[in-house]
C-alpha cells in the first residue's frame, strides 16, 4: 500500500491505514478507534488523546493553527463526557518562519486554553529546513467521564450542536480565493459538554465532528453499535453561505469537517431537553435533532423529496490539510 492524501481524509482509507498498520502493532486492551482512550490510574479513570495539526493556511477567518490545536485536543477529551485538564504542545518549525507569526499563534493558544479551562504544561520544539511553515502536535489528559458509545440503543435521538461544514468551507474558500463571510467554527466545547453531562440527561454518545464530516462519524457509531442510523435531510443545520458554496463547488455538507461541533446521542424521550441545554450554551445556538437510531445496519438519509439514500463513510481524498 502506497500512502496518498486520501489516507489522511478521516474516511475509509484512514480507517484502513489505522487497522492494517498501526493497530496491527499497537493494539492492546486500551487502544481505541474513538477520539480518546480511557485509562485506569490509581482508582480513577483518565482520558488521554493526541493530535497533529498541519492546516494550510496558518491563519483563517475564525481562527489559526494554534486555536485549532487546542480546540481539537480539548474536544476529543470531551467525548468521554469528562473534564480536560492539561495539554502538551510540540512545534515543528520550518526555517524562514517569522518569530512574530509564531508568537501570534502561541498567544492564540494561551487565550483559547484559558477559555477551555486547561493548562499547556509541556512541549518541545524542532526546526527543519523549509520555507516558513509550522506544524503542531498536541497531547491532552483529563478526568474521564462515563460516555463511551456502548449505550447507543434503538430509539436514541441524534443531535448536532450547530451548523455543518463551516471549517471545511472556510479553508476551501481561503485556498480558492473566494470572498465570503464564512468563518471557521473552531471552538472549545467545554461548557456545552459540562452542562449536558451534569443535567441528568442520559448521554449515550458524544463525537467530535471533524474530518470526514457527520456522515463518516455516524457510520462509525452505527457500525460499533451494530445498529442503523437514519438522518433527516430537512433537519440538517447548514448556513446559507455554506449551502451556496456547496452548490458552486459540488460539495456535500455531510462530508465536510467542523472544528467546534459535537454529535450527541441521547434517548429519544430526552431529545427536547438535550436540545434546550445545547441551545443555551455559547456554541450551541444552532443545535438540531437530525435523526435517530433504529434496528438494522448502515446509515440512511431521508431526503427532502421523500426518498432514501445510503450514506457511506467518506471514500477518497476529501480536502487535505484542513486541520
Amino acid at each position: 500500500m502506497i500512502i496518498n492524501l486520501s489516507h489522511g481524509s478521516g474516511g475509509m482509507k484512514t480507517s484502513q491505514l489505522i487497522d492494517t498498520v498501526f493497530m496491527k502493532h499497537f493494539r492492546n486492551e486500551y487502544t481505541t478507534m474513538q477520539d480518546s482512550a480511557v485509562l485506569p490510574f490509581e482508582g480513577s479513570r483518565l482520558a488521554f488523546t493526541t493530535d497533529s495539526f498541519v492546516v494550510d493556511p496558518l491563519f483563517f477567518p475564525g481562527g489559526d493553527i494554534g486555536r485549532l490545536a487546542v480546540c481539537g485536543t480539548v474536544n476529543d477529551l470531551l467525548t468521554t463526557g469528562g473534564k480536560p485538564l492539561y495539554l502538551s504542545a510540540s512545534f515543528i518549525l520550518e526555517e524562514n518562519l517569522d518569530s512574530d507569526i509564531l508568537e501570534r499563534i502561541v498567544r492564540s493558544m494561551r487565550e483559547v486554553a484559558a477559555e477551555a479551562g486547561v493548562l499547556i504544561v509541556a512541549g518541545d520544539t524542532k526546526v527543519i529546513e523549509g520555507s516558513g511553515g509550522l506544524y503542531i502536535t498536541t497531547a491532552g489528559v483529563g478526568v474521564a467521564g462515563t460516555v463511551n458509545l456502548s449505550g447507543v440503543a434503538p430509539g436514541d435521538a441524534i443531535l448536532v450542536s450547530g451548523t455543518l461544514g463551516d471549517h471545511h468551507a472556510c479553508i476551501s474558500s481561503m485556498r480558492m480565493g473566494i470572498r465570503n463571510n464564512i468563518r471557521s467554527d473552531a471552538a472549545p466545547l467545554t461548557e456545552m459538554v459540562s452542562e449536558l453531562c451534569n443535567s441528568g440527561v442520559p448521554v449515550h454518545g458524544l463525537r467530535d465532528v471533524t474530518r470526514g464530516g457527520l456522515a463518516t462519524i455516524i457510520n462509525e457509531v452505527a457500525s460499533l453499535a451494530g445498529l442503523r442510523a437514519e438522518l433527516d435531510e430537512s433537519a440538517l443545520p447548514v448556513s446559507e453561505e455554506v449551502r451556496g458554496l456547496c452548490r458552486i463547488l459540488g460539495l456535500d455538507p455531510l462530508y465536510m469537517g467542523n472544528e467546534g461541533k459535537m454529535m450527541v446521542i441521547v434517548p429519544g424521550d430526552f431529545s427536547a431537553e438535550a436540545l434546550t441545554i445545547l441551545d443555551k450554551t455559547l456554541y450551541g445556538k444552532n443545535a438540531a435533532v437530525v435523526g435517530r437510531v433504529v434496528v438494522g445496519s448502515g446509515v440512511v438519509l431521508n431526503t427532502e423529496i421523500g426518498g432514501q439514500r445510503r450514506l457511506p463513510a467518506l471514500s477518497g481524498e476529501g480536502l487535505p490539510r484542513i486541520c
